[in-house]
């Protein structure tokens, strides 16, 4: 399974000549190459991690191609036929494998209301929290895709998530508020934290993959 960063919040994993793309957001360059994407998976409904835009590029090539995400997403994607997916849904669009976790974003603010949010494993392999730190129950985790930088967020609780995940790797999301110096210290903080739990850090950057 290859997996490659985009922008910010998206990454395209790609396996067995078919694709799925994660969380295709508007603070992400226009999604031009879409071919064989037979699924598209939205944690939550904010605009930076889906967008009429990115989901009509896609899906103008893959019109078969299958939207996932919970209900908020459905009633705020409400041109688009979402699946509706919660905590502890298991789906399986081939070659992929999707199991669903958390059900909350985290907390930005008490004067912001907390919207749904997924969690999703591919493939027992690579597990993506969204806007959240919610870590999936009985399960190892063997990639984390963690959030970098956030108005939700500050780095010592990135580093608590990482520590109490303790995956084999993890690679940094949702980064885009961070110029390229802060970049620089939230993932050594995440490094340090990846490494002392026996992992390896990987500094993705746009356009990089990983293969898992």
């Amino acid at each position: 399974m290859r997996v490659t960063k985009l922008e910010h919040s998206t990454l395209r994993i790609d396996q067995a000549g078919k694709t799925l793309f994660l969380d295709p957001g508007a603070l992400t360059t226009a999604i031009t190459e879409t071919g064989n994407t037979v699924a598209i998976v939205i944690t939550h409904e904010h605009p930076d991690h889906w967008s009429e835009e990115q989901l009509n590029r896609i899906l103008a090539n893959n019109p078969d191609a299958k939207i996932y995400g919970p209900e908020g997403v459905a009633l705020a994607a409400s041109g688009f036929d979402v699946q509706v997916v919660a905590p502890g849904d298991t789906v399986t669009i081939e070659p992929f494998t999707l199991r669903f976790f958390g059900g909350r974003h985290a907390v930005i603010h008490p004067s912001i209301p907390v919207i749904d949010n997924v969690g999703v494993l591919i493939n027992d392999a690579l597990y993506y929290p969204g806007d959240s730190f919610s870590i999936p129950e009985d399960v190892k985790i063997d990639t984390l895709a963690t959030p970098a930088s956030a108005p939700w967020l500050k780095i010592s609780e990135v580093m608590d998530f990482v520590t109490a995940v303790a995956p084999a790797r993890t690679f940094p999301m949702h980064d885009m508020p961070l110029s390229q110096i802060g970049k620089n210290l939230h993932y050594a903080r995440i490094k340090d934290v990846t490494e002392a739990a026996g992992g390896e850090f990987f500094p993705l950057q746009p356009g990089e993959t990983i293969d898992l």
